[in-house]
């Protein structure tokens, strides 16, 4: 039996922390808007005196300035380095001080700060975000310092790792075509060095309300009480005007794209494949979730079993859904295959053996009791994450940014199980051919420069170009 949402004084409840299946568990969620544009979500959970809280803005890399790549990322980073109130270290400090812990991340659709600690500390973590919430300490100290920051992060996570999230950022700028989607969501070095002081106010101003942001808070707390705090501390900051987004919405590509990179720091190549999803909320979205738990998901997978086990030219394989989670994005996104091959291979082998893997899937479907051990390590991986309070807060919050409902974080299980063997296959035929793929093949320098073996001699397809520019980065 469903849960019933009951509508209360503006308040949507969830009943119950139990549905009526004894293997499925839903979480109670309360959810009101202020008066201000805020929203604010309260699950209770009286199992530990502890609480988690996560506050997201409706922005990340898609939105940021032209020639301001890297900004969304950049800006986060400025979020903790004080306000005029409470100085640098002082929102570390007295979380931490606390016994509990902090960190934020930026992502192509939202930007994200979450907190765990007692529930006695619940206050002093409210107060700190509305603060940073009204505005920052703007000076340019303060600016080049996390200019800096970032920087090096790019370096230590990209510039100076073997293969450089090709799968990950490069991927995205081949496979899209409008800027909003395919550019560098860590940034250049020149863009971040020409951020400006105004940049950074104005950003603030246009994004940073609390008519553009959701705050959950999970754990010991009543909804009640949740939603009083949030007034108490967010309800008197001014809604404040938020630009227009633009239209970056894309469909599925109409021929395979292909390329080869070469990395100075690779000792075996790679290949990143990635394929378009579906839109946020279509039908096909669920299965492709499955899919690519049954393609790539673990040592049982299809893909390992058939290139890394069967046919042995593949040294690992593993996948992603952009940057976050197949049911976490609300924009233009992948479905991305990764793997290295043995050098005696090639990319094109490579692509031979998944498209013959993929074919099998599209001919004869998924057999029951595959297609059950795939549902149950989802679930088991869903119901896994949200056992902290914390991810619990920042998974509700993140689902009202993207679906406008924080419920969809009960509703995920039942899409996981209701996807058939029919769905999977026709999600194969839709998305996963050659015309809507993308590929990099990321190959040594060493082995680009040396004379071609007849094992690994076969020619890129037709367009294909040597990029040997450093890679681009990620938000932490």
């Amino acid at each position: 039996m469903r849960q019933l949402p009951v509508l209360l004084a503006g308040l949507t409840f969830s009943l119950s922390a139990f549905a009526a299946s004894a293997d499925q568990w839903t979480l109670p969620i309360a959810v009101k808007k202020l008066d201000n544009g805020l929203t604010v979500i309260v699950t209770e959970d009286r199992s530990s005196p502890t609480v988690g809280v996560s506050v997201v803005y409706k922005v990340g890399m898609r939105l940021e300035p032209k020639n301001r790549t890297g900004f969304a990322h950049l800006f986060e980073h400025l979020m903790f380095q004080g306000t005029p109130n409470a100085k640098k270290g002082v929102f570390d400090t007295t979380i931490t001080a606390g016994g509990g812990r902090n960190n934020g991340s930026t992502r192509a659709d939202y930007t994200n700060y979450i907190e765990t600690a007692p529930r006695s500390a619940l206050e002093p973590i409210l107060w700190l975000e509305a603060d940073r919430m009204k505005t920052l300490d703007f000076n340019p100290a303060t600016l080049k310092n996390q200019q800096d920051v970032v920087k090096e992060e790019i370096r230590v996570n990209v510039k100076n790792q073997p293969y450089g999230g090709f799968m990950w950022i490069d991927i995205g700028q081949h496979a899209f075509q409008k800027w909003e989607n395919n550019h560098d969501g860590y940034g250049s070095f020149e863009d971040l060095e020409n951020a400006s002081l105004d940049d950074v106010r104005a950003f603030h101003r246009d994004y940073y309300g609390p008519n553009n942001a959701v705050i959950a808070i999970a754990g010991d707390i009543t909804p009640a009480q949740g939603f009083a705090l949030a007034e108490k501390y967010f309800g008197k900051i001014p809604a404040r005007p938020t630009p227009k987004p633009t239209d970056f919405s894309e469909g599925l590509n109409t021929a395979e794209k292909r390329l080869v990179q070469s990395d100075a720091l690779a000792q075996v190549p790679a290949i990143a494949a990635a394929w378009k999803m579906p839109p946020r909320g279509h039908r096909d979205q669920a299965a492709m979730a499955v899919l690519g738990e049954l393609l790539a998901g673990g040592d049982a997978s299809l893909f390992y079993q058939g290139l890394v086990k069967g046919r042995e030219i593949a040294l690992n394989v593993d996948s992603l859904f952009g940057l976050t989670g197949p049911f976490e994005y609300d924009g233009p996104t992948l479905l991305t295959v990764f793997a290295l091959y043995k050098p005696s291979s090639s990319a094109d082998a490579m692509l031979k053996a998944i498209d013959e893997e993929l074919a099998k899937v599209a001919q004869n479907g998924v057999d029951d009791a595959t297609l059950k051990r795939v549902k149950t390590r989802m679930l088991a991986n869903w119901n896994n994450q949200l056992e902290s309070f914390i991810n619990r807060a920042d998974m509700m919050a993140k689902m009202q940014v993207m679906w406008g409902d924080a419920n969809v974080v009960n509703k995920v299980p039942g899409l996981i199980e209701g996807v058939r063997s029919e769905d999977i296959q026709r999600a194969v035929r839709t998305y996963m051919v050659p015309t809507n793929r993308t590929v990099i093949d990321r190959k040594p320098a060493a082995m680009l420069a040396a004379p071609a073996t007849p094992a690994a001699a076969a020619a890129p397809a037709a367009g294909t170009t040597p990029n040997t520019a450093a890679p681009a980065g990620a938000a932490k």
